[in-house]
């Protein structure tokens, strides 16, 4: 078995190593689960939705829809901009050439189709702020800032902040496990 342990593992060899491999395991889960709550269907009602409300470009579109959801729904560039030529194909938006970019607009036939799923539904991101939204994302990103700050102490800090560090880590893993424990 001798051996068996990487260099980097927490207790062995460089701590700091050991907390940037857990701040990878942080962000890794954190990653794979935004964007994953939504609806193949949600892209193209989130646009028609914003776009009702004033022209945008591609990027305040993503930007909005992340600021709407709670930062539970990141949708890509991939996934935006498809669904705008696709609207733009079908009549329901327009495209624009303003300062280097493209801004976007209903139609009038747009206009009327949004008019038609207001009556039927709600924002495409009202779905994905569940009471699970902080499992799902502000839980993992408060978990990866805090490891991002050990590291920077690691890295950066004397032997005496290290020290605090650990201690105040000790305390929130405790304060942690305290708030399961509760009923």
């Amino acid at each position: 078995m001798a051996g068996s342990f990487s260099t980097g593992a927490f207790g062995m060899g460089n701590p700091a190593e050991g907390i940037w491999e857990a701040m990878h395991q942080l962000r890794s889960g954190f990653e794979k689960r935004v964007g994953t709550r939504v609806g193949r269907g949600e892209v193209r009602s989130a646009v028609l939705a914003l776009l009702a409300e004033q022209p945008m470009h591609g990027y305040q579109i993503i930007h909005e829809i992340e600021e709407r959801s709670g930062g539970s729904w990141k949708p890509s560039a991939g996934s935006v901009y498809p669904t705008l030529q696709l609207l733009a194909d079908e009549g329901l938006i327009t495209a624009e050439e303003s300062n280097g970019r493209k801004i976007y607009a209903l139609t009038e036939a747009g206009r009327e189709e949004v008019a038609g799923a207001e009556t039927s539904e709600s924002s495409p991101w009202d779905s994905t702020t569940t009471s699970d939204n902080t499992r799902f994302t502000a839980l993992p990103k408060a978990g990866l800032e805090l490891a991002q700050a050990a590291a920077q102490v690691a890295r950066t800090g004397s032997a005496e902040q290290v020290q605090q560090a650990v201690t105040a880590l000790d305390e929130a893993r405790k304060r942690l496990y305290s708030i399961l424990a509760q009923d």
